[in-house]
């Protein structure tokens, strides 16, 4: 595929890839208000739904042996995420408080995934293992998240004091979620939907992937580049638009929360999973590089908020500036 033909796709693909995961994450969120899903499971779900640009480029770069671009997609995503979510989000905010409950509970998560999918690039362990890790904590996470706040829960949560801080903590988690995750109840018809569009991302983001893939080996790229660059921030800019909603609403808790969860799915669905049945495929050795910055700078965020409650400007500035770093090292030793 020529330069010319390919660059077109990949913008083409991009954009179809954008509008379309609007709709999908918009009629999940519907179909799940009409079947009584709690707010906190909602936006884990949602946070799934929307990483699904990253999860099919992945797939799609494994399934071609393309191992430096698929690992790059997941955690260069991540990166980017942290940087748009949460940094550009406290810049544009000025500030943004966070409960230090919420900040623990889905730090520790965040800390835990990032953990996990650090020692399965360096070839600590197998991919399987890293599944398996990653699982441990987020299957217990999503479970509690769909409980329903009835009377039965409220007794189970006072028979102990760590279960009466779990409750708080979602409590506070669920106060702001709440607030920025209001569908209309959902009909039949949007299901529907759902499954159609997402048919739609996942068309557009293989033709985005191959394109971006051919344009790399074409221009002498580095794939690790295509992927942890390239792919990562154009498969991420949905999360970046909802991030600035958010925080010109002062809800921290939703940026917090959706950096957190759609980095723990993208490494469970989008790196893990697929390594197990597909295999890992050639990588460049620079994955080391990018699976450290992601555990480096998630281990900052969750410091910075939970020592000053919440994120600033000077930290969102701070987190920027590490993402800029970032890219300059990559690109340099790529």
């Amino acid at each position: 595929m020529s330069i010319g033909p390919a660059a077109v796709l990949f913008f083409a693909g991009a954009a179809v890839t954008l509008g379309a995961s609007w709709i999908v994450v918009s009629r999940i969120e519907r179909v799940g208000s009409r079947l009584g899903a709690s707010e906190a499971l909602l936006g884990l779900v949602s946070a799934l739904a929307a990483d699904a640009p990253e999860i099919t480029s992945s797939v799609s770069a494994l399934t071609a042996h393309r191992g430096a671009v698929g690992a790059g997609v997941v955690i260069g995503s991540n990166v980017f995420n942290l940087a748009a979510l949460l940094g550009v989000g406290s810049v544009v905010a000025g500030a943004v408080a966070l409960h230090r409950r919420v900040v623990v509970l889905e730090g520790v998560l965040a800390l835990w995934v990032a953990l996990a999918c650090t020692v399965m690039v360096a070839g600590l362990v197998t991919a399987a293992v890293g599944l398996l890790l990653v699982l441990v904590a987020l299957v217990p996470y999503a479970a509690v998240a769909a409980f329903d706040r009835t009377s039965w829960w409220r007794r189970w949560a006072r028979a102990s004091t760590w279960r009466r801080w779990l409750t708080r903590a979602l409590w506070e988690e669920e106060l702001e979620l709440a607030a920025v995750i209001h569908p209309r109840r959902g009909r039949p018809r949007d299901a529907l939907v759902a499954v159609v569009f997402l048919a739609v991302v996942v068309a557009a983001s293989v033709t985005m992937e191959r394109s971006a893939s051919s344009l790399g080996i074409r221009l002498g790229v580095p794939g690790i580049v295509i992927g942890a660059l390239v792919l990562a921030a154009a498969t991420s800019l949905p999360n970046m638009v909802a991030a600035i909603y958010w925080a010109r609403r002062g809800r921290g808790t939703a940026m917090l929360s959706t950096a957190f969860n759609s980095n723990a799915l993208n490494v469970a669905a989008g790196l893990l999973l697929p390594a197990v049945l597909l295999g890992t495929g050639h990588r460049s050795g620079l994955e080391t590089l990018v699976v450290v910055w992601y555990g480096g700078l998630t281990a900052v965020v969750v410091g910075l908020a939970y020592a000053s409650r919440g994120l600033g400007r000077t930290a969102g500035w701070l987190i920027i500036a590490a993402y800029g770093a970032f890219v300059a090292a990559l690109v340099w030793l790529a």
